[in-house]
Protein backbone atom coordinates (compact mmCIF):
# COMPACT_ATOMS: atom_id res chain seq x y z
CA UNK A 1 0.00 0.00 0.00
CA UNK A 2 1.23 3.76 -1.08
CA UNK A 3 1.32 5.61 2.49
CA UNK A 4 -0.42 8.82 1.56
CA UNK A 5 -0.01 12.43 3.31
CA UNK A 6 -1.91 15.34 2.96
CA UNK A 7 -0.44 19.04 4.01
CA UNK A 8 -3.65 20.90 3.89
CA UNK A 9 -7.08 18.93 4.24
CA UNK A 10 -9.37 21.59 5.46
CA UNK A 11 -10.21 23.12 2.11
CA UNK A 12 -12.35 22.62 -1.23
CA UNK A 13 -9.28 20.76 -2.94
CA UNK A 14 -7.95 19.31 0.54
CA UNK A 15 -11.15 17.88 1.20
CA UNK A 16 -11.52 16.55 -2.64
CA UNK A 17 -8.60 14.53 -1.98
CA UNK A 18 -8.88 13.08 1.29
CA UNK A 19 -11.87 11.45 -0.20
CA UNK A 20 -10.15 10.20 -3.25
CA UNK A 21 -7.65 8.23 -1.15
CA UNK A 22 -10.04 6.92 1.11
CA UNK A 23 -11.51 5.00 -1.58
CA UNK A 24 -8.14 3.97 -3.68
CA UNK A 25 -7.78 0.37 -3.63
CA UNK A 26 -3.25 0.90 -3.40
CA UNK A 27 -3.87 4.00 -0.79
CA UNK A 28 -3.61 4.08 2.65
CA UNK A 29 -3.90 7.92 4.24
CA UNK A 30 -1.31 8.24 7.30
CA UNK A 31 -2.51 11.77 8.08
CA UNK A 32 -3.55 14.97 7.18
CA UNK A 33 -1.56 17.99 8.54
CA UNK A 34 -3.43 21.43 9.71
CA UNK A 35 -2.01 24.01 11.63
CA UNK A 36 -5.52 25.40 12.33
CA UNK A 37 -7.42 22.30 13.43
CA UNK A 38 -4.79 19.37 14.83
CA UNK A 39 -7.01 16.74 17.01
CA UNK A 40 -10.80 17.93 15.26
CA UNK A 41 -12.10 15.16 13.70
CA UNK A 42 -11.87 15.19 9.52
CA UNK A 43 -15.72 15.10 9.50
CA UNK A 44 -16.08 18.13 11.66
CA UNK A 45 -14.42 19.88 8.63
CA UNK A 46 -16.25 17.67 6.04
CA UNK A 47 -19.34 16.25 7.16
CA UNK A 48 -20.18 13.88 4.49
CA UNK A 49 -17.15 11.95 5.48
CA UNK A 50 -19.40 10.65 8.80
CA UNK A 51 -19.27 7.00 8.89
CA UNK A 52 -16.41 6.91 6.44
CA UNK A 53 -13.22 8.05 8.38
CA UNK A 54 -12.55 9.01 12.00
CA UNK A 55 -9.27 10.38 11.37
CA UNK A 56 -8.64 13.43 13.14
CA UNK A 57 -5.98 16.42 11.46
CA UNK A 58 -3.06 16.31 12.80
CA UNK A 59 0.03 18.74 13.45
CA UNK A 60 2.39 16.10 12.97
CA UNK A 61 4.19 14.91 9.78
CA UNK A 62 5.59 11.87 8.86
CA UNK A 63 8.50 12.48 7.18
CA UNK A 64 8.57 9.44 5.95
CA UNK A 65 5.52 8.74 4.03
CA UNK A 66 5.83 7.38 0.37
CA UNK A 67 3.71 10.36 -0.98
CA UNK A 68 2.59 13.83 0.06
CA UNK A 69 0.22 16.08 -1.76
CA UNK A 70 0.92 19.96 -0.49
CA UNK A 71 -2.87 21.53 -0.72
CA UNK A 72 -1.36 25.18 0.69
CA UNK A 73 -2.11 28.55 -0.93
CA UNK A 74 0.35 29.72 -3.22
CA UNK A 75 3.57 30.19 -1.59
CA UNK A 76 3.24 28.50 1.37
CA UNK A 77 4.62 24.87 -0.48
CA UNK A 78 7.84 26.49 -0.80
CA UNK A 79 8.10 27.76 3.09
CA UNK A 80 6.53 24.33 4.03
CA UNK A 81 9.25 22.68 2.34
CA UNK A 82 12.21 25.15 3.97
CA UNK A 83 10.75 23.92 7.68
CA UNK A 84 10.02 20.01 6.91
CA UNK A 85 13.07 17.82 5.99
CA UNK A 86 11.76 14.91 3.96
CA UNK A 87 12.75 11.67 3.15
CA UNK A 88 14.55 11.32 -0.09
CA UNK A 89 12.43 8.18 -0.94
CA UNK A 90 9.14 10.36 -0.22
CA UNK A 91 7.60 11.59 -3.65
CA UNK A 92 5.54 15.39 -3.42
CA UNK A 93 2.69 16.45 -5.34
CA UNK A 94 1.82 20.43 -5.01
CA UNK A 95 -0.99 22.08 -5.64
CA UNK A 96 0.09 24.90 -6.00
CA UNK A 97 1.61 27.52 -8.35
CA UNK A 98 4.86 27.59 -6.50
CA UNK A 99 6.74 24.87 -9.00
CA UNK A 100 4.64 25.19 -12.04
CA UNK A 101 7.07 27.67 -13.83
CA UNK A 102 10.51 26.79 -15.32
CA UNK A 103 12.33 29.24 -13.13
CA UNK A 104 10.77 27.95 -9.98
CA UNK A 105 10.92 24.41 -10.85
CA UNK A 106 13.65 23.37 -8.73
CA UNK A 107 13.78 23.97 -4.43
CA UNK A 108 17.06 22.28 -3.07
CA UNK A 109 17.36 18.76 -4.93
CA UNK A 110 14.20 18.20 -5.77
CA UNK A 111 12.92 19.18 -9.41
CA UNK A 112 9.55 19.51 -10.21
CA UNK A 113 7.59 18.08 -13.53
CA UNK A 114 4.70 19.91 -14.62
CA UNK A 115 2.26 17.37 -14.49
CA UNK A 116 -0.35 17.57 -17.32
CA UNK A 117 -0.51 13.61 -18.26
CA UNK A 118 -2.11 14.31 -21.69
CA UNK A 119 1.22 16.31 -22.26
CA UNK A 120 3.91 13.88 -20.65
CA UNK A 121 2.97 10.99 -19.00
CA UNK A 122 6.20 9.33 -19.38
CA UNK A 123 8.12 12.46 -17.35
CA UNK A 124 5.68 11.96 -14.92
CA UNK A 125 5.99 8.35 -14.57
CA UNK A 126 9.74 9.20 -13.55
CA UNK A 127 9.20 12.14 -11.41
CA UNK A 128 9.59 12.25 -7.80
CA UNK A 129 8.49 15.49 -7.79
CA UNK A 130 5.20 17.42 -9.58
CA UNK A 131 3.66 20.17 -10.19
CA UNK A 132 -0.11 19.91 -10.87
CA UNK A 133 -1.49 21.89 -13.25
CA UNK A 134 -3.94 25.00 -12.31
CA UNK A 135 -7.56 24.63 -13.19
CA UNK A 136 -8.17 27.21 -15.59
CA UNK A 137 -4.69 26.11 -17.13
CA UNK A 138 -5.74 22.50 -17.38
CA UNK A 139 -8.98 23.01 -19.27
CA UNK A 140 -7.39 25.82 -21.85
CA UNK A 141 -3.98 23.57 -22.35
CA UNK A 142 -6.44 20.30 -22.94
CA UNK A 143 -8.01 22.80 -26.04
CA UNK A 144 -4.94 24.18 -27.39
CA UNK A 145 -2.10 21.13 -26.97
CA UNK A 146 -2.86 19.13 -30.37
CA UNK A 147 -2.82 22.87 -32.62
CA UNK A 148 0.20 23.64 -30.46
CA UNK A 149 1.47 20.58 -31.66
CA UNK A 150 1.08 20.53 -34.89
CA UNK A 151 1.88 24.26 -35.09
CA UNK A 152 -1.21 25.47 -36.22
CA UNK A 153 -1.32 27.89 -33.22
CA UNK A 154 -0.42 30.86 -36.16
CA UNK A 155 -3.37 32.95 -35.48
CA UNK A 156 -4.55 34.77 -32.44
CA UNK A 157 -6.14 32.72 -30.06
CA UNK A 158 -9.74 34.15 -28.11
CA UNK A 159 -10.56 32.39 -24.67
CA UNK A 160 -13.06 32.80 -22.60
CA UNK A 161 -13.92 31.05 -18.94
CA UNK A 162 -16.26 30.67 -16.95
CA UNK A 163 -15.61 29.00 -13.21
CA UNK A 164 -17.66 27.92 -9.80
CA UNK A 165 -17.51 29.60 -6.82
CA UNK A 166 -15.27 26.52 -5.33
CA UNK A 167 -12.19 27.94 -7.56
CA UNK A 168 -11.92 31.00 -5.51
CA UNK A 169 -11.44 28.41 -2.32
CA UNK A 170 -12.93 27.91 0.92
CA UNK A 171 -12.34 31.16 2.47
CA UNK A 172 -15.80 33.75 2.08
CA UNK A 173 -15.05 36.63 0.16
CA UNK A 174 -17.18 39.79 -1.64
CA UNK A 175 -17.14 37.74 -4.83
CA UNK A 176 -18.19 34.14 -3.74
CA UNK A 177 -20.43 34.51 -0.65
CA UNK A 178 -24.09 33.30 -2.11
CA UNK A 179 -25.95 36.83 -2.02
CA UNK A 180 -23.74 38.14 -4.73
CA UNK A 181 -22.54 35.31 -6.64
CA UNK A 182 -25.85 34.01 -7.03
CA UNK A 183 -27.85 35.17 -10.21
CA UNK A 184 -25.00 36.86 -10.96
CA UNK A 185 -21.97 37.08 -13.52
CA UNK A 186 -18.73 38.99 -13.78
CA UNK A 187 -15.58 39.02 -15.61
CA UNK A 188 -12.13 39.35 -13.74
CA UNK A 189 -8.32 39.55 -14.14
CA UNK A 190 -9.03 40.41 -18.06
CA UNK A 191 -6.23 38.60 -20.25
CA UNK A 192 -3.84 38.76 -16.73
CA UNK A 193 -5.46 35.60 -15.79
CA UNK A 194 -1.87 34.12 -13.22
CA UNK A 195 -2.53 30.59 -15.01
CA UNK A 196 -1.57 32.23 -18.51
CA UNK A 197 2.14 32.19 -17.80
CA UNK A 198 2.05 28.54 -17.23
CA UNK A 199 -0.24 27.55 -20.54
CA UNK A 200 1.90 29.84 -22.26
CA UNK A 201 4.97 27.72 -21.13
CA UNK A 202 3.57 24.90 -22.18
CA UNK A 203 2.19 25.84 -25.72
CA UNK A 204 6.07 27.47 -26.53
CA UNK A 205 6.95 24.34 -26.11
CA UNK A 206 5.03 22.74 -28.13
CA UNK A 207 5.33 26.13 -30.80
CA UNK A 208 7.56 28.54 -30.54
CA UNK A 209 5.80 30.84 -32.44
CA UNK A 210 2.22 30.32 -31.36
CA UNK A 211 -0.14 33.56 -31.88
CA UNK A 212 -1.09 35.48 -28.84
CA UNK A 213 -3.63 34.14 -26.22
CA UNK A 214 -6.25 36.23 -25.06
CA UNK A 215 -8.17 34.88 -22.07
CA UNK A 216 -11.18 36.45 -20.54
CA UNK A 217 -12.18 34.43 -17.51
CA UNK A 218 -15.50 34.61 -15.60
CA UNK A 219 -16.88 34.18 -12.29
CA UNK A 220 -20.26 31.60 -12.54
CA UNK A 221 -23.02 31.37 -10.39
CA UNK A 222 -22.69 27.88 -9.80
CA UNK A 223 -20.23 26.02 -7.18
CA UNK A 224 -17.93 23.67 -9.00
CA UNK A 225 -17.09 23.35 -12.99
CA UNK A 226 -15.05 25.05 -15.49
CA UNK A 227 -16.30 25.75 -19.20
CA UNK A 228 -13.99 27.43 -21.88
CA UNK A 229 -13.94 28.43 -25.19
CA UNK A 230 -11.54 29.38 -27.60
CA UNK A 231 -11.26 30.15 -31.65
CA UNK A 232 -9.00 30.87 -33.35
CA UNK A 233 -7.83 30.89 -37.60
CA UNK A 234 -8.33 27.15 -38.78
CA UNK A 235 -7.54 26.33 -42.58
CA UNK A 236 -8.77 22.80 -42.30
CA UNK A 237 -12.09 21.03 -42.23
CA UNK A 238 -14.20 20.27 -39.12
CA UNK A 239 -13.72 16.78 -39.76
CA UNK A 240 -9.70 17.30 -40.15
CA UNK A 241 -9.60 19.09 -37.07
CA UNK A 242 -11.60 16.00 -34.93
CA UNK A 243 -9.71 13.79 -36.24
CA UNK A 244 -6.15 15.88 -35.34
CA UNK A 245 -7.36 15.82 -31.71
CA UNK A 246 -8.75 12.24 -31.65
CA UNK A 247 -5.45 11.32 -32.99
CA UNK A 248 -3.91 13.25 -30.26
CA UNK A 249 -5.62 11.85 -27.23
CA UNK A 250 -5.91 8.61 -28.44
CA UNK A 251 -4.14 7.17 -25.34
CA UNK A 252 -5.59 9.98 -23.00
CA UNK A 253 -7.92 8.04 -20.54
CA UNK A 254 -9.30 10.91 -19.26
CA UNK A 255 -9.85 13.64 -21.94
CA UNK A 256 -12.32 12.62 -24.95
CA UNK A 257 -13.09 14.34 -28.25
CA UNK A 258 -16.85 14.47 -28.62
CA UNK A 259 -19.77 14.93 -31.35
CA UNK A 260 -22.36 16.72 -29.81
CA UNK A 261 -22.54 20.20 -28.12
CA UNK A 262 -21.19 19.80 -24.63
CA UNK A 263 -22.56 21.19 -21.10
CA UNK A 264 -20.69 21.69 -18.00
CA UNK A 265 -22.73 19.10 -16.24
CA UNK A 266 -21.07 15.86 -18.21
CA UNK A 267 -18.18 16.38 -16.64
CA UNK A 268 -18.87 17.76 -13.10
CA UNK A 269 -17.95 15.44 -9.88
CA UNK A 270 -15.57 13.28 -12.75
CA UNK A 271 -12.09 14.03 -13.25
CA UNK A 272 -13.39 13.74 -16.93
CA UNK A 273 -12.52 16.47 -19.68
CA UNK A 274 -14.77 16.66 -22.69
CA UNK A 275 -13.70 18.40 -26.31
CA UNK A 276 -16.22 19.54 -28.98
CA UNK A 277 -15.14 20.93 -32.06
CA UNK A 278 -17.17 23.13 -34.65
CA UNK A 279 -16.10 24.85 -37.79
CA UNK A 280 -17.19 28.96 -38.91
CA UNK A 281 -15.79 29.50 -42.11
CA UNK A 282 -12.09 29.68 -41.43
CA UNK A 283 -12.55 29.99 -37.24
CA UNK A 284 -12.66 26.55 -34.93
CA UNK A 285 -14.30 27.03 -32.31
CA UNK A 286 -12.91 24.66 -29.03
CA UNK A 287 -15.18 24.07 -26.06
CA UNK A 288 -13.45 22.40 -23.24
CA UNK A 289 -15.44 21.64 -19.74
CA UNK A 290 -13.59 19.67 -16.69
CA UNK A 291 -14.81 20.17 -13.05
CA UNK A 292 -12.08 22.33 -11.49
CA UNK A 293 -11.79 20.38 -8.38
CA UNK A 294 -10.59 16.97 -9.67
CA UNK A 295 -9.69 17.16 -13.15
CA UNK A 296 -8.44 21.07 -12.52
CA UNK A 297 -6.90 19.64 -9.23
CA UNK A 298 -7.66 16.68 -6.90
CA UNK A 299 -8.09 14.33 -9.41
CA UNK A 300 -5.62 14.99 -11.53
CA UNK A 301 -3.13 15.21 -8.86
CA UNK A 302 -4.37 11.33 -7.83
CA UNK A 303 -3.91 10.77 -11.50
CA UNK A 304 -0.41 11.83 -11.19
CA UNK A 305 0.07 9.94 -8.42
CA UNK A 306 -1.01 6.77 -10.31
CA UNK A 307 1.28 7.51 -13.27
CA UNK A 308 4.33 8.27 -10.39
CA UNK A 309 3.55 4.98 -8.80
CA UNK A 310 2.94 2.77 -11.81
CA UNK A 311 -0.80 2.19 -11.41
CA UNK A 312 -3.64 2.29 -13.65
CA UNK A 313 -4.65 5.78 -14.36
CA UNK A 314 -7.91 5.32 -13.86
CA UNK A 315 -7.37 3.84 -10.36
CA UNK A 316 -9.81 5.48 -7.46
CA UNK A 317 -10.64 7.95 -9.86
CA UNK A 318 -13.22 5.56 -11.75
CA UNK A 319 -16.51 6.68 -9.98
CA UNK A 320 -18.22 10.13 -9.45
CA UNK A 321 -17.01 11.62 -6.63
CA UNK A 322 -17.73 14.91 -4.41
CA UNK A 323 -20.64 16.50 -2.81
CA UNK A 324 -21.39 19.98 -4.15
Amino acid sequence: MIKAGIIGGSGYTGGELIRLLLQHEETSLDFVYSSTRPGTKISGTHPDLSGITDLLFTDKVNTEADVIFLCLGHGHSNEFLKNYSLSKHTKIIDLSTDFRHEENAVFEERTFIYGLPELQADKISRARNVANPGCFATAIQLALLPLADQQLLESSVHINGVTGSTGAGVKPSSTTHFSWRNNNLSWYKPFTHQHLKEIGQTVSSLQKSAGELYFLPYRGNFSRGILITAYTVFNGSESEANDLFRKFYSDAVFTQVVEQPIELKQVVNTNQCHIHLHKHGDVLLITSAIDNLLKGASGQAVQNMNLMFGLDQKQGLKLKAGVF
